[in-house]
Formats: structure tokens, sequence, C-alpha cells
């Protein structure tokens, strides 16, 4: 009896209801054609030539090529300067509408706005600031006529890097705000009221105890926003016809162009972006998981 007693007891599993699949079976299916098979279709063109035979000469070329090493270079440039400054606006806005005690209905504002800004992209955003800042657009006449100040000779160009940067600030600073509120609102106030008791002013508060909590999510909201930008490329193309190389333009170059017509080089620079986005994602989930520990 006590040999029975002791004796664990078999796991009885139910058998699992095929209906249950049903549900995710569209997402099944959906990453199947279009996230695994242009995957596995970027890695084995990547090794054909135009006439369909085996090379290695388009990976090659990814560190041989001062034209590719210059698009990547650009690219980086742009999503650095962009994530950073976007990061860093969208972070006061996110405190401001937070923790600095702006009204409610402003908060409710600002978010609506950083959902709908954050997917305001591509060709319409360039058609927005073309009528707004281009040669011909509203605010430069009116800054012109009204002002006497012309941007363009002043030295503004929003066909240029600082003009292509400026405008993915547009979608970049919304999405920071998207991200950094909820953590903003994950702090503790029994934290500040500890720091407080122990004789801590605001900014020893900030600096000891809020910013090193929110660090990772800062730091992983802004390797987010360079994998946002990074990947960019319609916006691009619509605002400056091509004129500044990045990487996805190039890539549209070598796979639909007249010229530089080669698609096989362009799925090996896609293999490229597809491995530095790998690493930014993976950063940003593991800096995730440390601000998950401390902002549950």
């Amino acid at each position: 009896m006590a040999d029975t007693a002791m004796k664990p007891a078999k796991m009885i599993s139910a058998p699992v209801n095929w209906k249950t699949w049903l549900g995710v079976a569209p997402f099944l299916l959906f990453a199947v054609l279009f996230l695994f098979l242009p995957s596995l279709r970027l890695v084995t063109a990547s090794f054909t030539n135009p006439d369909g035979a085996f090379t290695l000469e388009n990976v090659a070329q990814l560190v041989s090529e001062p034209f590719i090493l210059n698009a990547y270079k650009l690219s980086i440039q742009i999503s650095a300067i962009t994530a950073l400054g976007g990061g860093l606006l969208g972070f006061l806005m996110a405190y401001a509408v937070t923790v600095g005690g702006l009204p409610k209905p402003l908060r409710s504002m600002l978010i609506t706005f950083s959902g709908v800004a954050s997917n305001f992209a591509g060709v319409p955003l360039a058609f927005a600031f073309v009528a707004t800042l281009g040669r011909q657009g509203f605010v430069t006449h009116i800054l012109k006529d009204y002002f006497g100040l012309s941007l363009y000779d002043a030295g503004f160009n929003l066909y240029s890097f600082a003009g292509l940067s400026l405008v993915y600030m547009y979608f970049q600073f919304p999405l920071m705000v998207l991200i950094m509120a909820p953590a903003l609102d994950g702090l503790k106030r029994e934290w500040r009221e500890a720091a407080e008791n122990l004789g801590a002013n605001t900014t020893q508060y900030w600096l000891k105890v809020a910013l090193p909590v929110l660090l990772p999510s800062i730091l992983g909201a802004m390797i987010l926003l360079f994998g946002n930008a990074f990947g960019a490329y319609a916006t691009a193309y619509a605002l400056t016809g091509g004129r500044i190389g990045i990487v996805t333009i190039q890539i549209g170059a070598q796979i639909r162009g007249d010229v530089l017509y080669n698609p096989g080089l362009g799925y090996a620079m896609a293999i490229g972006m597809v491995v530095i986005m790998a690493v930014s994602l993976a950063g940003y989930s593991w800096l995730q998981a440390k601000t998950e520990r401390w902002l549950k």
C-alpha cells in the first residue's frame, strides 16, 4: 500500500484538437509565404550570377566595391543620427506628458498623433515635406515673403542628407514616444519616495535611480529606431529620386535598374541588411529583457 501511494501519478496529456490550430493557421501561412520563402530566395539568389550559375562574387563585392560600402555607411549614418535625435526628442516629449505634469488631454493628443505619425511614411510623407519645405513649399514662401528669410539661400536643402534626416525624424520621434511612455509609467512611486526619504533631490533621483532603470529601455528603443530608419526605402526614393545612395536604393537599382542591373548583387546586399537588422533586434531583445526585470 505504501509503495502504491509513493508512485508518482502519471501525467495524462489531452489529445490536441486540430481545430485549435485553425486560429494560427493564417499567421503560419503568412509567415511562410512572406517571411520564410522570401528569405530563402534571398540566400539562394545571392549566390547566383545573371546567367543562373553558382558564384561567390556577389558576396565578395559586399566588402570590395566602394559604392556598396558607401551605401551601407550612408544608411548607418542616417539611421544612427535619426535614432539619437528622434530618441532624445521622443523621450523628452514622453517625459513631459507622463511624469512632467502636463494636462492629461495633451497626453491623449500626443499619443494619438504618435500612433498616426509613426506609420506615416513613404511617398505621402515625402510629398508632405516637399509641399511644406520644398523650394516652392508654403512654409518656404511664408518665411521668404513675410520674414525675408530664404531657407535655400541660407544653405538648407530638403533633398540632401540633412533634409532626408529631417524627414526621417518625423516618424522616428513618435515611435520613441509610444515606446517610452509605458516605460516611464512603470517607474514605481515607492522608488522616488524612498530616495527622498534618504535625502535625495530630484536630480539625484533621476541620475541615481530612474535613469539607470530606464537606460536599457532607452537604448533598446533607440536600437529599434535605428532598424526602423535602416530599412526605409520609399521615403528616401520619393524625396531624393535616388540621388542619395543609401543601401535600400542601391538594392532597388540592382534588382530593377536598367544600368546597374545585377539581381544577385542586390540580393546579396539585402542579406547584408538582414544581418545588420538581426544584430539590432537581438540587442533590442536583450535590453528589453533587462528592462522588464525592473518594470514588472
